[in-house]
């Protein structure tokens, strides 16, 4: 059997599987997220799992790779496992909330680097010592901030594992293209834990992934798009900007917030509420159904974008990008009129 399809087919069952004991050891120990002012379910809905993510994930990868892929594995597992335990943590109320970002995740990201691991954007335009360390900056920002994005994402059923999932299927096309055989194993046994957590969290969900779940999906898709190598026809300097579409529907809620929460004077990543795109799809399309499936399309459409991108010559590549920064932009400034619930004072910026 090829080796993603192994990975897939092995995520997807484990996932599917473990995702019912998980369940129960999660109400067993209490690990239980109820309901409240800025939360959309209206029942106790057990958490813990992001465990069986983890686990699919795993599995999978133990049973298709060998050899030194295996090795860089255990390597990246290090930083993934280190976020998702203080998710877990977090979701149990034994950590503040901002360890989170300002040390778990800046701590993982500098596993990553030291793994080798780290993003080669600026060596292309500046090579030498400069290039390296504004690449190696990079990486620390993106592993952060990307891990932190998929974070504020699981906020309704079924969102954060679908996101992954369509993500992790482009990162897969193209890893699949530009012969990076860990690369797309890695991405089809995300694909397949994701889709197979997807069966107890879709509207109406059954368990959640857990911020533990969240953030070891985030911190995989941040992993994937620094190891990503992609083939591009208009050259090395546009290949920055496949991870980018890739991850578009998470970047664009990221966007979306910090714009809108700074405009109202609030801390972006530290001011929960129900101002995300899902939530005001929601309140428009009057379905938490439909305003998640519109995130799959955006997902989609964008990664479809990124494979665009990939056949373009440099200045019609870089062009489209420019294009739709601008329609990101307009959409922001669309979704501003949608109604959403705006957050109390309590947590707004000093003045």
């Amino acid at each position: 059997m090829n080796t993603g399809l192994m990975a897939f087919a092995v995520g997807l069952i484990a996932s599917l599987a473990l995702t019912a004991p998980v369940r129960q050891l999660a109400l067993r120990v209490g690990m239980v997220d109820h309901p409240g002012p800025r939360k959309v379910h209206v029942q106790p809905m057990p958490l813990l799992g992001g465990l069986a993510i983890y686990l699919g994930v795993l599995i999978a990868l133990l049973v298709s790779l060998d050899g030194p892929a295996l090795r860089q594995v255990i390597a990246i597992y290090a930083g993934a496992t280190l976020v998702a335990v203080v998710g877990i943590l977090d979701d149990r109320g034994l950590l503040h909330h901002q360890i989170k970002l300002f040390g778990a995740m800046p701590a993982a990201a500098v596993i990553l680097i030291a793994s080798g691991i780290r993003a080669q954007v600026f060596e292309a335009f500046i090579p030498g010592t400069i290039g390296m360390a504004a690449d190696i900056a990079l990486s620390l920002v993106w592993v952060v901030g990307i891990t932190a994005s998929f974070s504020i994402l699981d906020h309704m059923d079924g969102l954060c594992a679908g996101v992954a999932a369509t993500a992790s299927l482009f990162f897969a096309v193209f890893a699949l293209q530009s012969g990076q055989l860990l690369v797309s194993t890695m991405a089809a046994a995300v694909l397949g834990a994701a889709a197979g957590f997807l069966r107890w969290n879709f509207k109406p969900a059954k368990i959640f992934m857990g911020d533990g779940g969240a953030m070891f999906l985030g911190f995989l898709m941040a992993t994937l798009s620094l190891k990503l190598r992609p083939v591009m026809a208009g050259g090395e300097h546009t290949a920055w900007l496949i991870p980018l579409f890739i991850l578009g529907a998470t970047i664009f809620d990221t966007t979306l917030i910090s714009i809108s929460r700074s405009r109202r004077g609030f801390i972006p990543f530290t001011t929960p509420g129900k101002d995300h795109t899902a939530h005001r799809l929601s309140n428009v399309f009057n379905s938490q159904r439909s305003a998640v499936l519109t995130m799959y399309a955006l997902g989609a459409v964008s990664g479809l974008i990124a494979l665009l991108l990939s056949h373009l010559p440099e200045r019609t590549a870089f062009a489209v990008a420019g294009f739709s920064a601008l329609a990101v932009l307009g959409a922001v400034a669309l979704l501003e009129r949608a109604p959403y619930e705006r957050q109390t004072p309590k947590n707004k910026i000093a003045a």
